[in-house]
Order: structure tokens, then sequence, then C-alpha cells
């Protein structure tokens, strides 16, 4: 039985907050720190580069995933603060 896929909820920005990204992300050429807002995320926690080749590559390779996101923002936030933690 194959699992469900879990979309990604738009507006939650997780992905592109808790995270450290090391490629560089057009208006951030040395990529960002954990933490550090992406400059790519509008004012609605929507990737403004979404779907364009210049986007890095890691977050094109993100996929929504029910461990990682759960049902909340918060949830998402968390977990990738703690997945950061761990593999810093």
């Amino acid at each position: 039985m194959k699992e469900q896929e879990v979309e990604c909820r738009l507006g939650c920005g997780a992905c592109c907050i808790a995270p450290s990204i090391s490629s560089p992300i057009p208006g951030m050429p040395n990529g960002k720190a954990a933490g550090e807002r992406c400059i790519q995320l509008n004012e609605e926690n929507l990737c403004k580069i979404f779907g364009q080749p210049d986007r890095p590559a890691v977050c094109s390779q993100f996929k929504a995933d029910r461990e990682i996101c759960g049902v909340t923002n918060a949830h998402a936030m968390t977990v990738l603060i703690e997945l950061e933690t761990l593999t810093f």
C-alpha cells in the first residue's frame, strides 16, 4: 500500500527559515544561516522563485513529509530546527 503524499501547506515557510542553505540563493550569494528568513520568501510565506531555474536545488528537492511537516506550521518549524541542530 503506497503512503499518501503530503501536500505542502502554502504559507508555512518553515523550510525557508529553519534550515541553513549553503548554496547561493538570488539575493543571498552565500546562502543563509539556520533560522534566517530567506530573502525570496514573500510576506505570505510563499517562495518568489518557486519553479524558476535559479532556485537552489536543495529547495527544489525538498518534499513535504508527514513526519517533518506534521499538521501545523509550528510543528514543522520545531522539527526542522531540531534536524538542523542534529546535523550541524
